[in-house]
Parts: structure tokens; sequence; C-alpha cells
């Protein structure tokens, strides 16, 4: 691989901006971009010092590239993800990784039959205090956590009028709110607690059944919220309630994981906290890297009392794509295998909301 990593961003709306700001970062190139048309694609290359614009899938693979990011509609990641693997190059691809779970195995099996660097970017990993809760339950073989709660809200689509093609089963999937949110918090719970969820029972909703402008609106399929309970392999219960249409929310992604001794909350929308409880006196630890603490120092840059946040841990998740690439060591690094934890999730999640019943997640 190039001193530099040759990168191919398939995907010119908001995530393919994100991705590509992450990849230049941290040292990566943005070598060729391809968007859904010409247009598109011109003006996104425009934006892209350096970048080719691709005039179709094979010709930006064709390009001579270190790892090609997905940030295209959903329906399209299975499609394209197996081109990339079958053309021997890493790929790293926005969630869900597939919109089904017979997909997203075949997707790992072809990743891992390759030997390729494969990622899914579950970023909210990369928070310092994250890896700090992380680290101290891993630490506190005591720590007797039973009860894992929280949320993931938002409300870019509290308005009747905001649509998009997330709202289409066809393109966003069976499940939206769940599937494009929920399974990020469930990732981190899992990632920080070591629990494995082993069957849900949820109930979907819609704020409201049809979206558009006045006049043109459609039915919508799919859910703006979730409710879900769920029990662990280590004999913890918990609770997620998830949305996209609640005023006020813009991302906040909220746990507390509860034992009788200790509990740790963190909040993605204030992100210099992390809050401990005990039975006798509480804490509220602020990232603070001139501390002793458990994480890398990688993940904590900037000084205490310098805010840092979501682009830096897309930057720390590009960083650990790239260490991937030259065989280097990474922590927490998100791969198909997660990718695809996640679809069977989902799968669960929508089996249960459509039947009622709790459903098992397969292990």
């Amino acid at each position: 691989m190039s001193a530099r990593p040759r990168v191919g961003i398939v995907g010119t709306g908001f995530m393919g901006g994100v991705h590509a700001r992450a990849v230049t970062a941290v040292g990566g190139r943005i070598a060729a971009v391809l968007g859904s048309n010409p247009a598109r694609t011109a003006a996104a290359a425009a934006r892209l010092p350096g970048a080719r614009p691709a005039a179709d899938l094979d010709d930006l693979l064709a390009t001579g590239l270190d790892a090609v990011h997905l940030c295209t509609p959903n329906h399209l990641h299975a499609r394209d993800a197996e081109r990339i693997i079958a053309a021997g190059v890493p790929v790293v691809c926005e969630k869900p990784l597939a919109t089904t779970v017979a997909d997203a195995e075949r997707l790992t099996a072809a990743a891992q039959g390759a030997g390729l660097v494969t990622a899914v970017p579950f970023v909210y990993r990369y928070h310092p205090l994250v890896r700090e809760a992380r680290a101290r339950i891993a630490a506190d073989p005591d720590a007797g956590l039973w009860l894992l709660h929280g949320s993931y809200l938002q409300d870019w689509l509290g308005d009747r009028t905001a649509d998009n093609w997330r709202t289409d089963p066809e393109r966003g999937g069976a499940t939206r709110a769940f599937g494009d949110i929920g399974v990020h918090w469930c990732d981190l719970m899992e990632y920080v607690t070591g629990h494995r969820i082993t069957r849900v029972l949820a109930r979907f909703g819609r704020a409201f059944d049809a979206r558009g402008p006045v006049g043109a609106r459609t039915a919508v399929a799919t859910e703006d919220g979730a409710v879900v309970s769920f029990e662990t392999d280590r004999g913890a219960i918990g609770s997620l309630v998830v949305s996209q249409a609640s005023a006020g929310r813009k991302n906040r992604l909220w746990f507390s994981f509860d034992g009788p001794d200790r509990s740790y909350a963190f909040d993605q929308e204030d992100p210099e906290q992390l809050w401990i409880g005990g039975r006798d006196a509480s804490t509220v630890l602020r990232r603070n890297p001139a501390l002793p603490t458990a994480h890398a120092d990688r993940f904590d840059p900037l000084p205490a009392g310098h805010p840092q946040g979501y682009r830096t841990c897309f930057e720390d998740f590009a960083a650990d794509v790239h260490a991937a690439l030259e065989g280097q060591p990474h922590d927490g690094l998100p791969t198909f295998a997660d990718g695809l934890r996640a679809a069977r999730i989902s799968a669960a999640v929508t089996a249960s909301a459509v039947h009622g019943t709790f459903t098992e997640v397969p292990t």
C-alpha cells in the first residue's frame, strides 16, 4: 500500500462527505469518486482535490485503490460490496451492511475468504469516555450489570413533509428507524458491556402514516420509532427507545448500564462527561487526557476543555482502517462481522414487531 492510502468514495451525499473528510484528515487521498449520476459525480470530484470522477463502479475500481468506501442507499450495499470484494479491494460499507441477513452473511464470508480488510462505521465506539466505560467495566469482575437501557432520538423526520429514500422499504429496507440508528445503540451496548442480546420483544410506531408535500403525500410503510425490550447472554434485561421524530432531539444517543454497586451513563450530545453512579456517591468524570485513563491516548487528542465529538470519532475510525490496511494493530475496529451482527439483531427486532412475540437473535 502507498504511504497515503488511495481511497475511492461511492456515494456523494452527506455520508460520502463525512467519509471523505475523515479519510483525508488522517492522511488518506481520495483518488476517485462516483455519484448516482454524472453531474453529482463531477460536483463531488470538484470538491475533492485530486479525485477522478469515475464513470461507473468498474471505472472506479480500475483507478488502483487501497480501499473503497460505500456511502450509497442501503439496497445497493450488497450488490456493490460484492463487486468490490470480487475485485480484491478492501471495503468500508455504511450500515446497514445489507438489508437482509442472507446478503450480510454472504458478504462477510466472501470478505473473510478473500482475506480483505472490512469495516462498518459504528463510530460511537471511538468516544474516549465510551472507551473509558468499557475499560472500567471489563476491569471489574463484580460489576454485576443487570439493567442495560437507553435511547437514540432524532427529530429530522419530525416534519410531515420530510421524506427521502430511507422511508422507502425498497431502498432503505424493512426497518428504518431501528435499522438506521437503533443498531448503533445495540452495537455500542454490546461493545461496552460485553453482553450479547439473545432475544427481543419490539413494537414499531409512526408519527405519520403519510409523508411528502401537501397534495402529494404517500403512505409510509416503515417505522418512525421503536421500543425494544431484550435479554442478554449474561442474564441482564434491557430496553431501548428509538425515534427519528422526537422534537428537539438532534442526535441523542444515551445509555445507562446499571449494576448494584456502579452504574455508567453517557450522552453522545454531551460527550465530554461520563456519569459513574454509586450508592453512597456518584462521580462525573470529565474527559481529561492529563489524567490516568484506560483508553489509548490517540482517542483523546485534544486538551481538556476543548470539546471533541463525532468528527473526531470518524477520523479515529478511518485511522484504524488505514492501520488495518498496513497490517498494524488496531483496537475495536468494527468489521463486516459486526455489520452481520447488526443485521441479525435488526431482523429479529423486525420479526418481533410483526408477530408481537419474543424473537431469538442468532449467536
